[in-house]
């Protein structure tokens, strides 16, 4: 990597948005244009240089879906919200660029930030192409390997050990060999070309929206004070250490709280969030098993669901209870 976030681009198919003063653009503004105006609904990213930071935004066919940030040693995913308030409302620093981009890129670049990359052998030493190809040749290799060089950032995926897709950030003159040839120069040599390798990249997952990140943190409390109003002073200890020894199958209740504990952001797609609240609802749903007197669990459930019933069964939520609502 550079020695400053700031020389790091990436390719693109166009720029919409060259790389521009943040001071000058709206960024909130340039994110409701994508959506709305036919001509930017466009799949691609908005990056964001702060002073020693980097925030992406990933957008696909105008709509935001995910976020990572770079706090000047190394990638993170980040939840959306957070990430576009880290821009100040009037920034005196900092630029911006929105650029059209394959889907196929946007995968390899969200993959690069937020996965371990695999290892190449110790022996291999993956900066010269002499070496580098002819290995990736003779392991058949299926992925996308990575190249970095001055700050340009770039991908080339591979199958059975052949390039088949390239995205690099050069001007596109002369052949798709000379091009990557050009990453591996002498001159760039010198300057430390790093190279990394990943699997073939699922698409970049879409972040569970804000309104059903709400919606499930309600329920969550809801269930809570009505395990207390039923007698279950405990309910908020149990409910904590239920999410505690959660986690680490579900790291999307780290977006929960039951001892006073501010939330964090949820970084999860929909999918994982509600697989997560499922979980910890049906532990928190057999400590009311015996509370006849007001209902079994289905009752409970049903009651604390009914009015945002549409939303969770859309959701999946249903699906995954241990009691099944008519």
């Amino acid at each position: 990597m550079p020695a400053s976030v700031t020389g790091l681009h990436y390719p693109s198919l166009r720029v919409l948005l060259p790389r521009t003063r943040l001071a000058y653009v709206h960024l909130k503004n340039l994110l409701t244009d994508a959506k709305r105006d036919r001509s930017a609904r466009v799949s691609g990213y908005v990056a964001i240089w702060l002073p020693e930071e980097l925030v992406m935004l990933y957008l696909r066919r105008g709509e935001l879906v995910n976020a990572t940030h770079h706090d000047g040693r190394t990638f993170q995913p980040i939840a959306i919200g957070p990430a576009v308030e880290m821009v100040p409302a009037e920034p005196e620093y900092g630029e911006i660029t929105f650029c059209e981009a394959e889907e196929e890129q946007l995968a390899c670049m969200y993959a690069s930030q937020t996965t371990p990359q695999e290892p190449f052998p110790p022996e291999l030493r993956s900066s010269d192409p002499s070496a580098l190809f002819p290995y990736l040749i003779s392991c058949s290799y299926d992925g996308m390997v990575e190249i970095t060089a001055e700050g340009a950032v770039n991908y080339l995926v591979f199958q059975d050990g052949q390039v088949v897709r390239a995205y690099l950030a050069d001007s596109g003159k002369g052949t798709l060999v000379e091009r990557v040839a050009r990453l591996f120069d002498r001159e760039r040599l010198a300057l430390h070309v790093q190279v990394r390798r990943w699997g073939m990249p699922a698409p970049v997952p879409e972040q569970a929206q804000t309104g059903l990140v709400r919606a499930y943190r309600d329920l969550a409390n809801s269930l809570v004070l009505r395990l207390v109003a039923d007698g279950r002073e405990g309910a908020p200890a149990v409910a904590e250490h239920a999410r505690q020894m959660l986690l680490t199958a579900h790291p999307a209740l780290d977006g929960f709280s039951f001892n006073g504990r501010p939330p964090k952001a949820v970084v999860a797609d929909a999918d994982a969030l509600t697989a997560a609240v499922a979980a910890l609802i049906n532990e928190l749903l057999w400590t009311a098993g015996d509370q006849s007197a007001t209902g079994g669990p289905g009752d409970i459930l049903k009651e604390l669901t009914h009015e945002r019933r549409h939303l969770f069964q859309s959701a999946g939520l249903f699906d995954r209870m241990s009691w099944k609502l008519t």
